[in-house]
Order: C-alpha cells, then sequence, then structure tokens
C-alpha cells in the first residue's frame, strides 16, 4: 500500500535496482522531490534485481496495472537485468528482440516458464496501462560507470534501442535517458561521475541517484511530457534535456558521398521535419533540388536553439563528427538569439553583436557558462568545419512576416548584418536569406504571403517553405564559383540566380 490522494493522478515509476534498490537509492526515490505533492502522487514501484520478464512474472506489474487509473502516467525502465540465458540462474533473462518468438523453461521448483521476448514485455506492460486510460513512457536504461578513451559506455546492448523501436511502433513517447545520461556524466569528467558509484558500476550513491532523478526531469521536459506541468519550485529549475534520438535527426544516406549539413533553428528543420502543426522548415523540401545520387542532404538543425545553444549542446559537436573534406555546412542562425540575458529566454541569448565581449552566468541548473557574443559563434562554427576540411556557407536570418509600410522589415541592422559582417571578415560564402526571401514577400504582397506561413509570423507551411528553399538555392547560384553546381538536380533548373 502507499499513500496518495485518491482526487489526484499518480505518476508510477517501474524498472529494476538503478530507478529502486534497498539499501543504496535508485533516481526513483529522489525523483518525487521534483514534483509537487499538491498536483501528482509519485509512487515508485521499481524492484531491484528485477528485469521485464520477472517483473511481469512476479505479479509486481500486474499490482502496479491493479492501482492505475485513468489520467496516471507510467515510466518505464528496463534493460540492466535482462540480458543472459533465459534458462540459467538466475533466470530473468527475456528472449532478445521485439518479436513473439517464445521458449519454455524448467525452473528450479519444477514449473515451466514461457519467456518471451524483451520487446513482447514491453508492450505488454504499454497495453495494460492503456487499457486502464494511463499513459505509458519508456525510458532507455541508465549508463554504467564503464570509461574507454574518455567516453563513457553509452548503450547496454541493444536495450535502448529495443525500446525506442517498442515506443515507435505503440506510439508512445520515448525519452532517450541513456544518451541525455552519457552526455551529461561525460561534461563532469570520469573523476566527479567515478563518485557517483562507490560499490560497483551500476549503482548510484544518494548524490548519484539525485543527479539521475534530475536527468529523468530533464528528459521528461525534453519530450515535452504532460507530466512536466506537476514539476515543484525545484523542478522547475532543470532545464530540458534532449538526445539525437528523441530529436530523429538523420545521417548522410551514402558516408562515400560529399555532404550539404543543415544547421540552424526551427525556420530550418520544425520538429521532426515532418509538417507538424502545418509548419516546416526550409531545409527540408531543399532535398528536392539536389542529386541524391551526387550528394547527401542533413538537415541537423533543431527548432527553439540559438547560435549558443546549439554550439555548448550536443548538437554541434554530434554534426560536426559527421563533417569530411570535401563536405559544405550551412548555417542560419538569429531567431532565438535575441533578449536578455535575464529575461525568461535568457538560457538561449547571445550577446548582440559580433565583438569578444563576453558576460559570465550561472544557469538554472547550477552550472556557470561564459555567454558570447552572435559572431563570435558564427566564427566557431566556420572556424571547426573548416578544420575538418568543409566549407561554411552562412546565410542571414529568414525574414519574419511582419509589414512596414507595404514591405517585409529587415533584419538589416542586427542578425542579418551581424551575418553578413562575419561572412566577410572570415571570407565565407553568405547567402542574404534575409533580404532574397523578402524581396520576393514584397512582390507577392500581404495576401498571397499570408498563405506562406502557418502561424502568425516566424513558421512557414509547406509552400512558404518550399519558396525559401527556393530562394536558398537562388543564392547558392549566385555564389563565384557556384560551389555546388555539380550537384544540383534537374528541380533546380528553373531556379534563377539571385541578382542584388
Amino acid at each position: 500500500m502507499f499513500a496518495q490522494n485518491a482526487t489526484l493522478p499518480t505518476l508510477w515509476v517501474v524498472g529494476d535496482s538503478t530507478a529502486n534498490n534497498t539499501g543504496r537509492k535508485g533516481w526513483g526515490d529522489p525523483f518525487a522531490d521534483y514534483f509537487d505533492p499538491a498536483k501528482v502522487n509519485i509512487v515508485n514501484r521499481a524492484r531491484a534485481g528485477r528485469s521485464a520478464r520477472t517483473f511481469t512474472n512476479e505479479g509486481l506489474w500486474d499490482k502496479v496495472a491493479a492501482d492505475l487509473k485513468p489520467g496516471d502516467y507510467v515510466i518505464i525502465q528496463f534493460g540492466h537485468n535482462d540480458g543472459g540465458a533465459p534458462d540459467k540462474a538466475p533466470f530473468r533473462g527475456d528472449l532478445p528482440g521485439l518479436g513473439e518468438e517464445t521458449v519454455d523453461v524448467q525452473m528450479p521448483d519444477g514449473h515451466t516458464d514461457t519467456v518471451h521476448t524483451f520487446g513482447w514485455y514491453l508492450r505488454k506492460f504499454i497495453g495494460d496501462a492503456k487499457a486502464k486510460k494511463a499513459h505509458p513512457i519508456l525510458l532507455s536504461p541508465t549508463v554504467r560507470n564503464i570509461w574507454k578513451d574518455g567516453h563513457i559506455e553509452r548503450e547496454l546492448g541493444q536495450f535502448g534501442k529495443w525500446s525506442l523501436a517498442v515506443a515507435e511502433s505503440e506510439k508512445v513517447p520515448f525519452a532517450d535517458f541513456s544518451n541525455i545520461n552519457a552526455d551529461h556524466f561525460e561534461k563532469l569528467g570520469e573523476k566527479k561521475v567515478s563518485e557517483y558509484f562507490p560499490v560497483d558500476h551500476t549503482h548510484t550513491s544518494p548524490e548519484g541517484a539525485d543527479v539521475n532523478a534530475r536527468l529523468v526531469v530533464a528528459a521528461l521536459k525534453g519530450i515535452k511530457s504532460a507530466t512536466v506541468a506537476w514539476v515543484s519550485a525545484k523542478g522547475e529549475a532543470i532545464s530540458a534535456a534532449v538526445s539525437l534520438a528523441n530529436l530523429h535527426l538523420p545521417s548522410p544516406a551514402d558516408p562515400k558521398l560529399p555532404t550539404l549539413l543543415l544547421i540552424g533553428d526551427s525556420t530550418v528543420r520544425n520538429g521532426h521535419g515532418d509538417g507538424s502543426g502545418g509548419q516546416w522548415g526550409w531545409g527540408d523540401p531543399l532535398f528536392d533540388f539536389f542529386d541524391a545520387a551526387t550528394i547527401n542532404v542533413v538537415n541537423r538543425a533543431v527548432g527553439g536553439l540559438s547560435s549558443r545553444t546549439f554550439y555548448t549542446g550536443i548538437y554541434w559537436e554530434k554534426a560536426l563528427a559527421m563533417v569530411k573534406p570535401g563536405d559544405y555546412v550551412v548555417m542560419q542562425f538569429g531567431h532565438n538569439d535575441n533578449g536578455a540575458l535575464d529575461g525568461p529566454q535568457g538560457y538561449r541569448t547571445s550577446l548582440k553583436g559580433t565583438g569578444s565581449e563576453t558576460s559570465e552566468i550561472v544557469n538554472k541548473d547550477g552550472t556557470k557558462e561564459t555567454v558570447h557574443t552572435y559572431g563570435w559563434y558564427l566564427r566557431q562554427y566556420i572556424a571547426e568545419a573548416r578544420a575538418k576540411g568543409a566549407v561554411p556557407i552562412v546565410c542571414s536570418l529568414v525574414p519574419r512576416k511582419i509589414w512596414k509600410d507595404g514591405r517585409i522589415s529587415r533584419d538589416s541592422e542586427t542578425f542579418a548584418k551581424w551575418a553578413a559582417d562575419i561572412a566577410r571578415e572570415e571570407h565565407t560564402p553568405f547567402l542574404d536569406l534575409n533580404e532574397i526571401i523578402a524581396r520576393q514577400y514584397d512582390q507577392l504582397g500581404a495576401e498571397k504571403v499570408e498563405s506562406m506561413f502557418a502561424d502568425p509570423h516566424t513558421h512557414t507551411s509547406r509552400a512558404g517553405a518550399e519558396l525559401n528553399a527556393a530562394a536558398v538555392v537562388s543564392g547558392l547560384k549566385s555564389l563565384h564559383p557556384n560551389l555546388l553546381a555539380e550537384y544540383f538536380s534537374p528541380k533546380a533548373g528553373s531556379v534563377k540566380p539571385y541578382v542584388d
């Protein structure tokens, strides 16, 4: 039994000792501190030593399912105890994979256990939860304190990938906790992280459990889970964390070919690049203007990021790791760089201008950061792309749908100007998308431009994204030399070079 307010929803935790460990804390114990008890009950039903199979066979899941009520949420995280032969002690291993195959195992007490795949057990949990009108959330496993060449082990076999596959097939939320966990630990370093694992490489100290609890909250924020509406003031201070798996960011289809890599914000790639909410970035329709047999087009832009947060997060590091000699890196930032450092969006604001000035800040999670100018971040992208043998191409930000005196308002004194200044100083190809697209909007007029947007003034519809993609091609064709001429598809033939 557990104490709860029956009038409130309950957020359940289901898993193994990494979430609830007798004698040593798992993350599910301090997790409750990050939620408001006046809004939600937090119940940790994880059990040490259990796999998805034994959590089912011992009736532990049935007890959770019996207590579920409509509107509850269930966080499910398994993997650490699911490996091993299913017919050998401690008789907790599942069959690997996601299928429907089974094997009958003779147990020590003489009864026969029909063992299913790891994916089957996850689907059972999900199906039972949905039947009670509760909402399941899958998490990949916590990472272990195992390091090699300065990097921590990220994958516990295939369990994270299988959890993602089940989440996608069953259409339930998935938080890639393994990579979020690993990203954070690598920033802290092996020495500090080892303090969180005083006994072995799997089980955390109370301090380590609290770190993981905070990261679970960050992961829930990253996938925009409805559960974050219930966080306490302590939970409010935690910033969202997102992994590449949750963003569904692509990789080159053919690594042997050169790659046109796009980095930026939601005006380049909105959501998963699938037109969510009717909003499209120009990076997705740009694919059609290039010949996939001669070049990869990889859109690694991420909505909500600025030149600062794309650089300081995992996004640029992971994108840069793909870059090789002969590639091209097209960058467009600015929409999320504005504002005051102490304002509501200060966590992503860059300093104005292109100079070397800095500001020292303390983020909401307590980490210290040196914030630079917008131009400084662009210089880093340019220098680091060149160091990998790639050609950087700077774009000014696409214009918003804001009319002034019958014309689209330009950013001619701020971000568009600063992008142009950096491109000139660094002798980098430059596409003035702010002006190229604004001129097209001026010619079309307010009535026609209205259909080009899916929100009041920033995010384009598919039609608007296609127009903007053509503008990118027009700008590329105007470069001297025409760097990408040999890679254009027949569709690009109808686009004329931009003439200033």
